[in-house]
């Protein structure tokens, strides 16, 4: 248990943080998972919006240290190439 006021406050922040950073990786998760029921019904231009929807979500998520950047890019990198390739299908 933290016996300094210091670490009582360290401790009120991390929970703070914890709650913000939480609600902003569940709200990448959410539109992520838009974007795959779009490809899995096969319509592509719904997918496209998705992804254009969530792409800014994601740079925030990196901007504010949630992600990694080389891990959002790999996620839109794949996305990108899935729902490029639904047009072929």
């Amino acid at each position: 248990m933290a016996n300094t006021a210091s670490a009582r406050k360290r401790i009120r922040q991390n929970e703070r943080r914890n709650a913000r950073n939480t609600a902003r990786l569940s709200r990448v998760r959410t539109f992520v998972k838009k974007i795959e029921a779009a490809i899995a019904t096969g319509k592509k231009e719904d997918a496209v919006v998705a992804l254009r929807e969530a792409q800014p979500e994601m740079q925030r998520a990196v901007g504010k240290g949630v992600l990694h950047a080389n891990t959002v890019a790999r996620r839109i990198s794949r996305l990108s190439a899935r729902i490029k390739s639904l047009a072929a299908a």
